[in-house]
C-alpha cells in the first residue's frame, strides 16, 4: 500500500439508465451504472446554468445484485469508491483508455421526485455524444 495517498471519491446524483449487470462465470454480479452531478453556475449574461458530469460507476457482487434490483433510471444514490483506469488495445491495435469509480458502497437517497425521469432522459440524451462509454 502507498503510503501517504488517497484514491476515493463520493458522489451523490442521479442515474442515468438502469444497470447494466453482467455474471462471472463463478457467479459474481457485476453491475455499470452512468450517473450525472450536476453544477449550478453563473453564465456571462448572470443566468443560471446547469452542466452535467458523467461518470461510469462499477461495482460487484451483493452490491451489483442490489443494483439491479433497486437502482433504475433517475435514482438518486450516494456511491463511495476509488479512481481506476483501464486500457486495452482495438483490433487496430489503438490503444483506449477508460476512467471508472469501482463503487465499495452504494447507497438510494430517496425516492422519484416529479419528472426526474424526464429530466434523466434529457440529460442522456443531450451528452451521450460527450460520454466516452
Amino acid at each position: 500500500m502507498q503510503r501517504n495517498s488517497v484514491n476515493k471519491v463520493l458522489l451523490v446524483g442521479r442515474t442515468g439508465s438502469d444497470a447494466d449487470v453482467r455474471y462471472t462465470t463463478k457467479g459474481m454480479a457485476i453491475a455499470t451504472i452512468s450517473m450525472a452531478t450536476t453544477e449550478t453556475k453563473k453564465d456571462e449574461k448572470g443566468d443560471f446554468q446547469d452542466s452535467a458530469e458523467w461518470h461510469r460507476v462499477v461495482v460487484f457482487g451483493k452490491t451489483a445484485e442490489f443494483t439491479e434490483n433497486y437502482v433504475k433510471k433517475g435514482a438518486l444514490i450516494y456511491v463511495e469508491g476509488r479512481l481506476q483506469t483501464r486500457s486495452w488495445d482495438d483490433k487496430e491495435e489503438k490503444r483506449h483508455y477508460m476512467t471508472e469509480v469501482v463503487g465499495e458502497k452504494l447507497t438510494m437517497l430517496g425516492g422519484w421526485k416529479k419528472g426526474a425521469e424526464e429530466d434523466a432522459t434529457a440529460a442522456v440524451a443531450e451528452a451521450e455524444e460527450e460520454v466516452p462509454f
